[in-house]
């Protein structure tokens, strides 16, 4: 039996892949090799490219985790013939012909509108002000600040990339639903997961619950390492 030990972290839109480092300390500290893609997020395509160059580098099978966005670049690279399982961690899980921007341009009645500033130049932003109590609620005051000031622009194509076909049919995937998201809603969480046969586990958590809860995040990813381990 082959155990899977490389583990890929793809981070979402408007932060950089520096907000896995608490996971990232929970699985070397276990064992595990872990790479953390770096999305230059001005396309689908571009990051799906930067996926596979990582999951090219690595020597044996991986985990491919993604976060928000990068719930949709997992979606679409999965596909790679080194990725034995995906894992979602409050993101996007697009079926063929869908978008983040379809999947979020139709919220439900009563749900949290994210603060995303009008498009800028091809890119957007989350309102600075707004930036902590809709994407990090559950991190010091200092922290969130950071991350509002450290915002990574996200491109407009990235955000309207169309998932191809979906690495989900064919790989089995893990989703970790943060229940106090303001950014995804946890009922939205909730149904892309069963739509993706993905299993489940919950926490409470901010929409930035990998940097907020690492232990509960590293959890769900050495689960699904562990279940395939000797499949692939």
């Amino acid at each position: 039996m082959t155990a899977i030990r490389n583990v890929v972290l793809v981070h979402g839109g408007f932060v950089d892949g520096s907000g896995w480092q608490g996971v990232h300390e929970q699985l070397t500290a276990d064992g595990y090799r872990v790479a953390v893609v770096q999305n230059p997020t001005l396309s689908l395509t571009g990051d799906v490219i930067a996926t596979h160059q990582v999951l090219d580098d690595l020597d044996g099978p991986a985990v491919l985790v993604g976060h928000s966005y990068g719930g949709a670049v997992i979606t679409e690279a999965g596909h790679h013939p080194g990725v034995a399982a995906l894992v979602y961690i409050a993101a996007f899980a697009p079926d063929k012909g869908e978008s983040v921007g379809t999947l979020v341009s139709d919220p439900a009645p009563g749900a949290p509108v994210p603060p995303i500033l009008p498009p800028r130049d091809g890119f957007l932003f989350l309102d600075r002000e707004k930036f902590a109590g809709s994407f990090a609620a559950d991190l010091s005051a200092a922290k969130a600040a950071f991350l509002a000031d450290s915002q990574v622009p996200w491109g407009v194509d990235a955000l309207g990339g169309v998932v191809s076909e979906p690495a989900w049919r064919t790989r089995p995937s893990w989703y970790l639903v943060a229940t106090d998201d303001r950014m995804i809603p946890p009922p939205v969480q909730r149904r892309m997961a069963e739509r993706a046969g993905a299993t489940v586990a919950e926490t409470p958590g901010s929409h930035a619950v990998h940097v907020s809860r690492p232990a509960s995040v590293a959890a769900v990813i050495a689960e699904a390492a562990e279940a395939v381990s000797g499949q692939s």
